[in-house]
Parts: structure tokens; C-alpha cells; sequence
């Protein structure tokens, strides 16, 4: 008789004897030992050379034009606000998850023994029809992306997004093989969604891991700008830590604050058109103030930044409770942060994705754990009326060797048997709170290649010659950050923005965009 696997919990440290012992942060983080802070202050004169990202605040009529003199920024910079997901160590995400097919596209079928691989047993694989109703139980489109109908990522989201939201959502898969359990995958795309034009009132990209690319894998190379490095942010107290208005909010009421630094900039103003000086340090001067003055007036109340107090957040998505947990902690904070534009992208890094563990059990309940997070997002991201681009990546993927596991969390799946990078992808998911986002194509059959960037063998294998990214991930990055540049109508930029791509010409990179624009350059 075989003996009994025994599940193992969400936040359980996954140790394999055919694994050499870890040694490095990334090494603790995949294999879930390790759960995966900055300061903005009143600027003081010589601190103001960096780009100020502040939001229009309700300053006198008199500095309204002296602040948009001085750069002060209206909703951040104005793009799609940017989350992604990085799920350190080899998560599953093609097929059992997120369908995908051949070169016709998501539902191009594989061969029941590709969908073995992918973890499918074939009495549960999308190809099979109801005798009834002719079609497939086991696909659902209710995100426009075509999900396998129990996945685990799916049912996560479903939990925590209304029917609403999730019909204002559609999304692409990327087939694309990278290296199993490493960090060293350059697959983080924060730093090109910054090139491209994303920026935040406080800070310009985030993430939960104090790393360069603020997660488990790495940034390419050529894309790292170290003066907009990640600031780390993975709990509450991250966020509301993130600003300093000094000890007059306190002493003052908060209107009284401001009045008192709007009347020193005035006064300051008057000395200096009295004085001979350079201009840049004049500006440097009345630029301070009423950058001070302006950060006192949107955030000297705590509570604007507090997750804990954010009716958006507690309540409609996480019960107080649930943000004991400390995946769901990090993702309330990191999205506050981006949905709102205090960053214009961030990074939620989540451990122990290596889960081929012998058993289903304890991948389906990492998944799940994973689907809520994303679900939450993308919620939060309708009650703010905001417009969303999250992605999804993992180093590496698992594959079945076609062993059931019957348990209640197994659902008599395929147990997960080993690391395997030619099963890998990649996803995104795109909300439009004015409807569902259109794929490019005048064709049912031109848009399900659009949905499917890339494809894979019959066998469940990537074919890597399918795109750029299917067997490059600095390229996989590439696409990502193209793709959210067309969501702005804004993929003509592309070649200016990112000299000596790999993506081809423009006609090449048309068939590597999945969406219509959703906002006509900025939003506004």
C-alpha cells in the first residue's frame, strides 16, 4: 500500500533531499524559509534635485501655479498602474491554471499526454466535452482568459472579485521556458514600466523584497536604474512609515500646517526677489516650500496611507483577521501604494513555489493562497475606478508524471514530481473599469493568437522559436513592457525607448500585443 502524503500548509518550508542545502536569500525565499522601507520626508533644499511625484493638493489659488512650476505632478504620472507577481521557486501556471495550446491558441488542444505533464489527468482535460451540452466543463472564460475550470489561481481570484469586476478583465498567456529554481532569471520588468513612463506621487516603484528588482528574480541588466531602486514595502506600517511631515502636524491642526508653510514660502519669495542669486537656487527654495506645504496637505493625516483603515480594503476584500497573514498583508500594502499612485509599480514576491512536494495538495493550496492575492488587486482596482496591468511569472515550472493524488486538496489531480522549464509561462491580466479590454484581430481566430503569445508542442512542451520571450526571458520582459506600452497606445515609442530590442519590427511587434489601447496616452 502506498503510504499517505501528508499535506503540508501554505507557509511550510519545502525541503528536498535531491536539492543542495540553501545558501542565499533567493535560496531561503523559493523554498519558503523565508517570508518574502524606505522614508519620504518634507524636502529639504539640497534633497530637491530628484524628480518630485506629488499629486495636485488643495493649496492656495496664489501657489497652485508656483506648483506646477516646480513639477509637482498631477495623479502620479498619469499611466496604468502595474502589479506583478513573482512566485519564487517554479510555480505551475500553464494548463492546470492558465490554458494553453498550439499555434491556433489557448484552445488549440494538446495531446492528453501533454496535458498529463502539465498535471491533467485525462478524465479532467479541457478537450473532453459534455456529451449534454457539447462543450467543455473544465474551461471558463470569465476572465477572458481562458482558465482550466478548477484552477487553483482562478478559484483564488473568483473568492475575492465580484461578477462586475471580473467581467471588466481579460488577459494573454505567454509561453516561455526559464531556468528552474533561480533568481538569476532576469525576469522582473519593473525598471522598463518605468522607462516607459510609470511613476508614483511618493515613490516610483516598489516591492516586498529589499532586492534590485524588489522581488525574488533579477531585472535585466540593461533596464536597472539605480536612482529609482525598489523601496521595500510588505506591511502596513511600511506604508504609513513612508512619510514624514515633521512635528508641526501635531502641534497644529492639519490645516494650520499648511497654512504656516504656505506663509513662509511667501515670505521666503518676497527675501528673494530682494537678493541677487542664482535662478536654480531660487527655485530650490520656493520649490521646497511648496513641496513641503503640499506633502502636509495630502498626507499629514495618517490615515490617508493606512491599509488598516482603507474602507476599500477592510471589508470588501480582507477581513482584519486575514491580514494576519502575511502574504495577504503584503499585498494589501503593495497595492494600496500602486492602485492609489503613490508608485507606479510594485512587486509582490511570494515564497515556496517549489512544490514538487510528491503530492497536489500542497501546490493547489499555495495556488489558491496566490489566486486570492491576485483576486484582491484586481478588486481593490475596481472600488478605486482604476485601470490595472498585473502580471504573472515564476522561475522555472513543475510537471506530473501522471500519479493521482485523491485527497480533498489534491482533487484527484496529478501530483507535481519535478522541476521542468519546458512547461513554463507567464500571464497577464488586464482590468478596464470601462469594460472588458478588446484583443487585437478581426477574427475570432486572429484574436486567440493575440491571447496566446507564443504557443506550445503537442506534447505539452514551449516551442521556444514560437516568440522572442518563448526561449529568452530578457526578451519575455521585453514583451511585457510592449504590452503595457499598448495599452497606452503608446508601442510606436517602443524601438525609441528600448534601442537594440530583440522584438523585431513594428509589424513583428504587432503580433506580440494582445489588447487595444484602454487610455489614450495618460490617464486622466
Amino acid at each position: 500500500m502506498r503510504k499517505k502524503q501528508k499535506t503540508l500548509s501554505p507557509d511550510a518550508p519545502l525541503l528536498y533531499p535531491d536539492h543542495p542545502l540553501p545558501k542565499t536569500r533567493r535560496d531561503f525565499i523559493r523554498q519558503g524559509l523565508m517570508a518574502g522601507l524606505g522614508a519620504v520626508t518634507t524636502p529639504g533644499v539640497f534633497g530637491l534635485f530628484a524628480n518630485p511625484r506629488a499629486a495636485q493638493a488643495a493649496l492656495s489659488p496664489d501657489l497652485s501655479t508656483l506648483k506646477q512650476s516646480c513639477g509637482i505632478a498631477t495623479q502620479g504620472a498619469g499611466k496604468i498602474p502595474f502589479i506583478c507577481f513573482d512566485l519564487a521557486g517554479g510555480a505551475n501556471i500553464a494548463g492546470s491554471n492558465v490554458l494553453t495550446g498550439k499555434t491556433g491558441g489557448q484552445l488549440d488542444f494538446l495531446t492528453t499526454a501533454g496535458y498529463n505533464k502539465m498535471g491533467l489527468p485525462g478524465d479532467i482535460v479541457p478537450s473532453i466535452a459534455n456529451p449534454v451540452t457539447g462543450l467543455s466543463d473544465f474551461i471558463n472564460t470569465e476572465l477572458g482568459l481562458a482558465f482550466h475550470s478548477d484552477s487553483a489561481f482562478l478559484r483564488g481570484i473568483l473568492e475575492k472579485t465580484s461578477p462586475t469586476t471580473r467581467a471588466r478583465i481579460n488577459g494573454a498567456v505567454m509561453p516561455a521556458r526559464s531556468d528552474n529554481d533561480t533568481g538569476n532569471n532576469p525576469h522582473n520588468p519593473m525598471y522598463g514600466i518605468n522607462r516607459a513612463g510609470a511613476d508614483g506621487e511618493l515613490l516610483t516603484l516598489i516591492g516586498s523584497r529589499s532586492s534590485d528588482s524588489g522581488g525574488n528574480s533579477m531585472a535585466p541588466a540593461d533596464l536597472i536604474d539605480p536612482s529609482v531602486r525598489p523601496t521595500k514595502v510588505d506591511r502596513p506600517g511600511d506604508v504609513t512609515g513612508l512619510v514624514d511631515t515633521g512635528q508641526l502636524v501635531g502641534l497644529l491642526s492639519e490645516s494650520d500646517a499648511v497654512a504656516v508653510m504656505e506663509s513662509i514660502q511667501r515670505l521666503s519669495d518676497r527675501k528673494m526677489d530682494r537678493i541677487t542669486t542664482d535662478d536654480i537656487v531660487r527655485d530650490l527654495v520656493r520649490c521646497g516650500y511648496v513641496k513641503s506645504a503640499d506633502l502636509v496637505d495630502r498626507y499629514g493625516n495618517p490615515a490617508s496611507l493606512d491599509v488598516l483603515l482603507d474602507p476599500n480594503i477592510i471589508g470588501p476584500i480582507f477581513t482584519s483577521d486575514e491580514l494576519n497573514d502575511g502574504e495577504f498583508s503584503k499585498t494589501a500594502s503593495i497595492m494600496k501604494m500602486v492602485i492609489n499612485g503613490y508608485a507606479g509599480a510594485g512587486t509582490i514576491s511570494m515564497g515556496g513555489y517549489d512544490y514538487h512536494t510528491g503530492d497536489r495538495s500542497t501546490g493547489e493550496l499555495r495556488d489558491l493562497r496566490a489566486g486570492r492575492c491576485m483576486g484582491a488587486c484586481l478588486e481593490y482596482a475596481a472600488l478605486n475606478n482604476m485601470p490595472l496591468m498585473m502580471y504573472v511569472f515564476s522561475d522555472g515550472s513543475v510537471f506530473s508524471n501522471g500519479t493521482i493524488d485523491d485527497s480533498i486538496d489534491g482533487r484527484g489531480k496529478g501530483v507535481w514530481t519535478g522541476d521542468n522549464s519546458s512547461t513554463a509561462a507567464s500571464f497577464f491580466l488586464v482590468f478596464d473599469p470601462n469594460g472588458r479590454p478588446t484583443l487585437l484581430g478581426g477574427t475570432p481566430e486572429e484574436q486567440a493568437r493575440h491571447q496566446q503569445i507564443g504557443y506550445f508542442r503537442s506534447d505539452g512542451s514551449v516551442e521556444t522559436s514560437s516568440a522572442p520571450g518563448a526561449g529568452n526571458v530578457n526578451l519575455l520582459v521585453q514583451q511585457v513592457v510592449l504590452n503595457y506600452m499598448a495599452l497606452h497606445g503608446e508601442q510606436g515609442d517602443f524601438g525609441s525607448l528600448f534601442n537594440g530590442h530583440g522584438l523585431g519590427n513594428a509589424s513583428t511587434r504587432d503580433s506580440l500585443t494582445a489588447f487595444e489601447p484602454i487610455v489614450n496616452g495618460t490617464i486622466a
